[in-house]
């Protein structure tokens, strides 16, 4: 398993994982994203509250996935039950 050092807003992370370099690298690139828009929103907020509503936005983000994905699949279902 690769191991990542990782520099995001400031901090640094060590950690292994499975998930190939691309895919961290978006992931990072997603989070300091999210994190600028919230900071450009003009509030004074805290880097850690900041950081807080990033996750809950991609935790948010991830539940409507797997909501929309659960949609898809008994939609796929009713339709394959149909052309029985």
């Amino acid at each position: 398993m690769p191991s990542y050092n990782l520099s995001i807003l400031g901090l640094e992370l060590s950690f292994k994982t499975d998930a190939p370099q691309e895919r961290v690298d978006s992931a990072k690139e997603l989070v300091e994203q999210r994190y600028n828009m919230l900071k450009a929103g003009g509030k004074a907020l805290g880097k850690e509250k900041l950081l807080a509503f990033v996750a809950l936005g991609l935790a948010d983000d991830v539940l409507m996935s797997h909501r929309q994905l659960g949609d898809l699949e008994s939609r796929v279902s009713r339709l394959l039950t149909k052309i029985d």
